[in-house]
């Protein structure tokens, strides 16, 4: 079962499902108007969400969810109400292979391995742990709040000190903690978490800035279990052209770390099991286009796999910032 949120003729919020043996009919689920609301009922209830879904009674729409796409009716498919409560995290090196690009980035002269590397190597011999066990911790990053998630064809801004706006095809685990602070997973998505490369490869300790961008997921949420291996494309077109193609691989067959290591070493911490809050985490990629090419304004991103049903697609465009940030003494 996958769900969407989205925004009907009457301009309210609703929330639909898709089976994808229907391929793009859209049922809207009777008297839910957020995915936010449904997982703190299933919480309360004490019963799996897809469990309660099947309960909700339906009607089936006049359009398709390809429809939606195209009139940009469609939303992120979890949200918050309060946008501060939504924290936006990720992992990296986190699949195999995901070392390449990034140790081209950080390479030194010597021979000395870098610390990408080693990093990625710790979890490949560490981030598999037996169930109830802790692994190595992740390379980890903050990426903002609810503020900075665009919305499925949504274009991406981009602020004018930005050298770079590439993206990461990426899975998107999607939870909210309940009242006793426990998080429960809601689902997964599509991802492009957009980074500045350029930023970053001046030199590794930039990371922390170059993840400081607006972020994109969806359009489709998958309720249920992750298939171990998922097999997608991402693309860049330019002017109706497709510019730029290749495959990725994600879920824990191409991982080097388990989802559920991933998941302890985020909520480990006490500041991200607040009751109520909403996070979605990042957990990597091995593909990106900036090992190829560079993306300008205009250009489209796409991120297609079957499993999550339509594609993830954002333009991106560059707005202006403040040139220097004044602050004002009290």
């Amino acid at each position: 079962m996958r769900l969407i949120q989205y925004i009907d003729t009457h301009g309210q919020r609703q929330v639909g499902r898709i089976d994808p043996d229907q391929g793009e009919q859209v049922h809207r689920l009777l008297n839910a108007h957020s995915v936010y609301q449904l997982a703190q009922n299933a919480i309360a209830q004490a019963i799996p969400l897809e469990t309660m879904l099947n309960q909700f009674d339906s009607i089936l729409e006049d359009y398709t969810l390809s429809e939606l796409l195209e009139d940009r009716r469609v939303i992120s498919p979890v949200d918050h109400p309060d946008p501060a409560h939504l924290y936006v995290t990720g992992t990296g090196l986190t699949h195999t292979g995901s070392a390449d690009t990034r140790n081209s980035m950080h390479s030194q002269a010597s021979d000395d391995e870098t610390d990408s590397m080693k990093m990625f190597r710790m979890g490949l011999e560490g981030g598999k742990p037996q169930p109830g066990e802790a692994g190595v911790q992740p390379e980890w990053f903050y990426k903002g709040d609810g503020s900075i998630v665009m919305a499925p064809e949504q274009t991406l801004p981009i602020p004018s000190f930005s050298l770079d706006a590439s993206e990461e095809p990426e899975l998107v685990g999607c939870y909210i903690n309940g009242p006793d602070g426990t998080p429960y997973r809601i689902g997964f998505a599509l991802g492009n978490e957009l980074s500045d490369h350029i930023t970053e490869r001046e030199n590794y300790l930039y990371l922390a800035h170059s993840k400081l961008r607006v972020c994109s997921f969806g359009p489709e949420l998958l309720i249920g279990e992750l298939p171990d291996d998922i097999q997608g494309t991402s693309r860049i077109h330019r002017q109706g052209e497709v510019i730029w193609e290749k495959p990725f691989a994600s879920g824990e067959a191409n991982m080097s770390h388990t989802i559920a290591n991933l998941e302890h070493h985020h909520f480990k911490y006490g500041l991200f099991r607040r009751p109520g809050d909403v996070h979605l985490h990042y957990f990597g990629t091995a593909t990106l286009s900036f090992a190829d090419m560079r993306t300008e304004p205009g250009d489209c991103f796409e991120i297609s796999a079957s499993v999550f049903g339509q594609p993830l697609r954002n333009r991106w465009s560059r707005v202006e910032s403040t040139p220097v940030a004044q602050v004002k003494k009290l």
